[in-house]
């Protein structure tokens, strides 16, 4: 049987016309949107979407498809919040804004143990502390701060941007260059080696290149994937470069998976917050989200 959550991306897509905007309604990734709808077409075995640079634009069988299931999946979704209407006097929803490396890693296996229904929802950070203040969300984890004066900001920890290897990475010559302190030597090296990317920005990468060679990094990755804990996965037991913050990697450096290669010449950090609205029903709630946050960092 179709995945009814194929359905109702599909349906998202068509009335938004991207698959972010399907993404963002549904509170799922643009990458997991994608996929669901690439799966819904192998499925019903034609294209549904004409894809353009700006707008998804539905094919003449992905219209007749939107006709036939729009009204079916509209009384789900109806049922679907009527029921919340009913339970939410006795249980709240906290939604909860931060990347989605940092929920894998963190908030993920925690999940269960909270008594409150909790919605996870990924995006830019800029947009994450604006649909705070909209009161959309009711927390985010956030390295950024954007000044607002509903907004309280709680730093509880850093993470410093690593450049890591595999443990099958031979770093001898890196390691020899790294005492020389020669630093012309060490970036040429680092552009000989092959690179992890993730489909996302590479803000990491350009943030760590720029601080330490004082230029913008000119080469691409030569493999990129969905998300930063898919690099640290591809590199266990394998060879290669990539640059992500030390948290996401912890488990494996200690377990000889990947190595750590090089903070820089000047370790780049990040500090994170808790951000969320000063006045709030849910502040038993927000404290226990941090309270586990707290224990695991």
């Amino acid at each position: 049987m179709v995945n009814l959550e194929w359905y109702r991306t599909f349906k998202y897509i068509y009335k938004t016309g991207t698959l972010t905007g399907a993404a963002d309604a549904l509170f799922i990734s643009q990458p997991g949107a994608s996929l669901h709808l690439s799966s819904l077409e192998s499925y019903v075995g034609y294209k549904l979407f004409d894809r353009s640079s700006r707008k998804m634009i539905p094919t003449e069988k992905g219209k007749v498809l939107y006709n036939f299931i729009t009204d079916a999946l509209t009384k789900l979704e109806e049922a679907e919040k009527n029921f919340q209407r009913s339970t939410e006097k006795n249980t709240p929803t906290i939604s909860i804004g931060m990347c989605f490396e940092t929920f894998q890693i963190t908030l993920e296996p925690y999940l269960a143990t909270f008594p409150f229904n909790v919605i996870i929802q990924f995006g830019e950070y800029p947009q994450m502390i604006e649909n705070l203040d909209k009161g959309i969300l009711d927390l985010i984890i956030t390295p950024q701060i954007i000044a607002k004066t509903t907004i309280d900001y709680q730093a509880f920890s850093s993470e410093t941007i690593v450049l890591i290897g595999g443990n099958e990475t031979d770093s001898e010559t890196f390691d020899t260059l790294k005492k020389q302190n020669d630093l012309e030597a060490i970036e040429l090296w680092l552009k000989q080696q092959r690179w992890y990317g993730t489909t996302g920005d590479m803000e990491h990468l350009r943030r760590f290149w720029q601080l330490n060679f004082n230029k913008h990094a000119d080469f691409r990755p030569n493999y990129i994937v969905p998300n930063l804990n898919s690099i640290v996965r591809c590199l266990s037991n394998s060879s290669g470069l990539a640059v992500i913050p030390d948290f996401l990697c912890k488990t494996e450096l200690e377990s000889g998976k990947i190595k750590l290669l090089w903070q820089g010449k000047t370790p780049l950090k990040n500090t994170l917050y808790f951000a969320n609205k000063k006045k709030t029903i849910y502040t038993d709630e927000i404290q226990l989200i941090k309270d586990t946050f707290m224990k695991i960092m």
